[in-house]
C-alpha cells in the first residue's frame, strides 16, 4: 500500500500540476508487491488501512473494491453466523450506498433484521441488503434474465436482484424451458430487445443453447441443481453449456445467479468504452 509520505508527494505533484489526475488516480490504485501496512501501532489502534478495515479477528473489508473492479464487495452469507454478517454490513454501511449479503436463510436474515431494522430481505432470492434511501441513478443496458422452468427461480432471483441493487433495470422471463419452446418463441421481442441476457436452467440444460441461436448479444448460462439423479446436482447442465454449439456463451459455476449478475454487469458498464 501507498506510504502517507508517498501520498502528500502524489497530491503536490497534482497541485502543482506535474501530475494528470488519471495519472495520480493509477498511482493510488494497490498493487500486490505494495501490500504493506502503515504500520503496526495504526493497525492495532484503529483497525483500519488505505484498501482494508479489518473487522474483529474474521473479517478484512475491501473499501477499494468499487474503484477497481467497478462494484463493491459483497457479503457471502451461507457460511457465516448472523452476528458476523451484521458486524461486516456495519462497517460497509458508512462507505457504500448499497449492502448486501447472499445466500442468507429466512432464519439467519431474522436474527440480522432484529439488529439492523433497515435491512430488506429476499426470501426467493435468498439476499439481505441496506438499499439507500434514494433510489440509484440507473445505469445504461438491457439487461434480461430467463428461466427454463419454476425451479430455477431462487438462482435467477439472486442474479436479478443483484443486478437491481447494482443500478441495473432487469427483465424477467420465467419459465420458458425447451419442454414447451412455443413460450420462448412467443418471448422473442425480449431477446431482440436485450443487450446481455442471462439464462439460467437445469435438468439438461439446453435452454442457453437455444437462446444463443436466436440472440445478438452475450449469452451467460447459469446451470442449476435441478433435476433428477443423472443431472449430478448441476453437472450434467455445466457440461451441456459449456459444450454447446451454439456461439456467444459464457459459462458461470452452478447455481451462481450472483456471479452471472456481475458478469453481466461488468459487460454493460464497461461497453461504453467502445461507443
Amino acid at each position: 500500500m501507498i506510504e502517507p509520505d508517498a501520498v502528500r508527494e502524489l497530491l503536490q505533484a497534482l497541485a502543482a500540476g506535474r501530475l494528470s489526475p488519471q495519472a495520480a488516480f493509477d498511482k493510488l490504485q494497490i498493487q500486490p508487491d505494495q501490500a504493506t501496512h502503515y504500520s503496526e501501532a495504526y493497525s492495532e489502534s484503529q483497525g483500519y488501512h488505505h484498501s482494508y478495515e479489518t473487522v474483529g479477528d474474521f473479517a478484512k473489508i475491501d473499501h477499494q473494491r468499487t474503484e477497481r473492479t467497478g462494484f463493491p464487495e459483497v457479503i457471502w452469507g451461507q457460511d457465516k453466523t448472523a452476528a458476523q454478517i451484521i458486524d461486516i454490513m456495519r462497517v460497509l454501511e458508512p462507505h457504500h450506498p448499497v449492502v448486501m449479503a447472499t445466500r442468507v436463510d429466512a432464519l439467519k436474515s431474522a436474527e440480522i433484521q432484529s439488529v439492523l431494522p433497515q435491512v430488506t430481505y429476499s426470501e426467493m432470492a435468498r439476499i439481505c441488503a441496506i438499499r439507500p434511501a434514494m433510489p440509484l441513478p440507473q445505469r445504461p443496458g438491457r439487461l434480461s434474465i430467463l428461466t427454463a422452468g419454476t425451479a430455477d427461480l431462487p438462482v435467477a432471483e439472486e442474479a436479478a436482484l443483484t443486478a437491481e441493487l447494482c443500478g441495473f433495470r432487469a427483465t424477467r422471463l420465467w419459465d420458458v424451458g425447451v419442454a414447451g419452446i412455443h413460450r420462448l418463441l412467443s418471448n422473442r421481442h425480449v431477446i431482440a430487445q436485450s443487450d446481455v441476457l442471462i439464462v439460467v436452467a437445469g435438468m439438461e440444460g439446453a435452454l442457453p443453447s437455444v437462446v444463443a441461436g436466436l440472440a445478438d448479444c452475450p449469452v451467460i448460462a447459469v446451470p442449476t441443481s435441478i433435476g433428477y439423479g443423472a443431472s449430478f446436482n448441476g453437472l450434467a447442465p455445466l457440461l451441456t453449456m459449456l459444450n454447446s454449439c451454439a456461439t456467444g456463451i459464457g459459462v458461470v459455476n452452478i447455481d451462481n445467479g450472483f456471479g452471472a449478475a456481475i458478469l453481466a454487469g461488468q459487460i454493460l458498464r464497461t461497453a461504453r468504452r467502445m461507443a
